[in-house]
């Protein structure tokens, strides 16, 4: 995103006043990846650091709150649907219907596993869905993209930011820790990437930790993680699906909400458009930049939406919740492989 762009875009009537707050966002996710270049910290966990400095920014009256509110929601959305340039089903055929199978259950077992323990921790079943998909599927993304479709509550934005920060650490920490865990379990090259990728949270991490243990385990590990992201279309509509047969389902001007939101619909159609062969791979590579700027962007206007002294309200509960998803997938995925061969 160009300060070019940005400029034409404030020269717009109806985005003037969504102009400053979304500018200290696109400032914020900068400096974030700055940082992250220099020092080697996830982006995504050091822009929503630095955003939750500058809450102030978000406070009622001010001039940059309607523009970081419509960052946080908007550039979001854009951010999501643009993830769905990079699924094809022909990564499908690559992995094979076994490693496909055992990434599925993953993904399914988790949720439900989350769902089972949360109750044991005194959490409600719209937390473990949004904590049981971050982890299950893509980290900071989905939780973000779950968040969208979940019935909104007073704690719906510490709730959401909580998770995205818990998920990045861990994905983080996973990054350093599972290639150790894949030599110690003698896995050959393809079985770890499909370790590291079918475990790891973030795709930034994914990749970090796969090619640091050779080129066939990295490219391996990314398809992996890539077939994770294709599930979130599907678990986003079984969500919505079972929150609307039960009534949940906010509801605007007496109506509720589409069964799909609009930026997953643009995922799903994206996807479909790269299985078929119409959107060139470089196409494919821009928008996946592009949607990774806008996540992080995003993710800046969540940090500044959201009060730090509300953070310290989720408990330690809640963090063990998020730590034992995270070990059952682990767990899960490589019996799973063990039992492969």
């Amino acid at each position: 995103m160009t300060p070019s762009l940005v400029m034409r875009l404030s020269s717009v009537p109806a985005l003037k006043p969504m102009f400053p707050g979304f500018a200290v966002a696109v400032l914020v996710a900068i400096t974030a990846q700055f940082l992250s270049e220099h020092y080697g910290a996830p982006a995504m966990l050091l822009a929503l650091l630095l955003g939750l400095a500058l809450n102030f920014l978000a406070e009622e009256g001010t001039r940059t709150a309607p523009g970081i509110e419509f960052t946080a929601r908007t550039v979001l959305r854009l951010g999501v649907a643009l993830l769905g340039a990079r699924i094809s089903v022909e990564m499908l055929a690559e992995l094979g219907a076994a490693a496909i199978a055992l990434v599925v259950a993953g993904v399914i077992l988790t949720i439900l596993f989350a769902l089972l323990v949360a109750r044991f921790v005194g959490r409600r079943w719209r937390f473990a869905l949004l904590t049981g998909g971050s982890v299950a599927i893509c980290g900071a993304s989905a939780a973000m993209a779950i968040a969208a479709v979940l019935p909104r509550h007073e704690k719906s934005e510490r709730d959401l930011v909580f998770t995205v920060l818990s998920v990045t650490v861990l994905s983080t920490v996973a990054m350093v820790l599972y290639p150790m865990l894949a030599q110690l379990f003698q896995f050959d090259a393809r079985d770890s990437g499909v370790f590291l990728g079918g475990t790891i949270h973030d795709v930034a991490q994914v990749v970090g930790a796969g090619f640091s243990i050779g080129p066939e385990t990295g490219e391996t590990a990314t398809l992996v993680k890539l077939i994770r992201v294709s599930m979130l279309a599907p678990v986003v509509l079984c969500f919505s699906l079972v929150i609307r047969q039960r009534g949940l389902a906010d509801t605007e001007g007496g109506e509720k909400p589409p069964l799909l939101p609009g930026f997953v619909l643009g995922f799903l159609v994206l996807a479909i458009l790269n299985s078929i062969g119409l959107i060139p791979a470089m196409i494919a590579d821009w928008a996946g930049a592009l949607s990774r700027w806008a996540l992080l962007i995003a993710i800046a206007a969540v940090g500044i939406k959201t009060s730090l002294g509300r953070m310290v309200e989720v408990g330690a509960g809640a963090i063990g919740l998020m730590v034992a998803e995270t070990v059952f997938l682990g767990a899960f995925i490589v019996i799973g492989l063990h039992f492969l061969g």
